[in-house]
């Protein structure tokens, strides 16, 4: 494996041009301004050169001359220890706790219904989509209360919220106006730079900031 992966002069990401957790990594990336080569994979089929680094074949797996990582939140870290400037978590150690307690909590409420709205075998079926967006709604005041989600500096939270926000729409959520705080903090971050740069062209298809602002 260390032999395949060596063979990478440059910084590669395999990912999915669909995936949120392939998203959140490329978020990274283009925040930081780091050189990578973005290699688009079907989730379903992964190519053997992928399946060479990551015996699971799946993605986001980044590639940094022998070292292989295929987990997200792990990627994410790493790119931010490898490549310091502007840092994306907070310098000290109980606010940097929390700020990995954010994400976690994220995944383990918000992800974990994405997935299954996404994975569902009933694309009519509600009950998830009405989860995920009662439990936005409920976090609303969360996002009202600082620029970005609990802090004033964007950090890893955001880049990890971000791609779930961008794709409700496509998912048929609607945020109603209770929830104006979510849309405005969307706002925010669906206006930088980098999250554009970040996008495939399936996610740029995927929906659009102004449906999330009409619905």
């Amino acid at each position: 494996m260390a032999t395949t992966a060596s063979r990478k002069s440059v910084m590669t990401l395999f990912c999915s041009p669909t995936c949120a957790y392939s998203h959140r990594t490329r978020i990274v990336l283009s925040e930081k301004g780091i050189a990578a080569d973005i290699e688009y994979v079907a989730a379903d089929q992964p190519p053997e050169e992928l399946l060479a680094l990551n015996p699971y074949g799946n993605t986001p797996t980044l590639v940094d001359r022998d070292l292989v990582l295929y987990e997200s939140r792990i990627i994410m870290e790493y790119l931010d220890e490898r490549f310091p400037h502007p840092p994306l978590h907070p310098m000290d150690p109980v606010s940097r706790a929390r700020a990995r307690m954010l994400v976690h909590r994220i995944d383990q409420d918000w992800y974990r219904l994405l997935d299954k709205i996404e994975h569902s075998a009933d694309k009519k079926d509600t009950k998830a989509k009405k989860s995920l967006r009662d439990s936005l709604v409920a976090a609303a005041p969360a996002f009202a209360s600082k620029p970005y989600f609990l802090s004033d500096e964007f950090s890893l939270v955001d880049c990890t919220l971000a791609p779930l926000l961008w794709r409700l729409p496509a998912l048929g959520i609607d945020l109603p106006k209770q929830a104006e705080a979510i849309t405005d903090y969307a706002g925010r971050l669906f206006e930088r730079h980098a999250f554009q740069a970040s996008l495939s062209e399936q996610e740029r298809d995927l929906t659009s900031f102004a449906e999330l602002l009409t619905a």
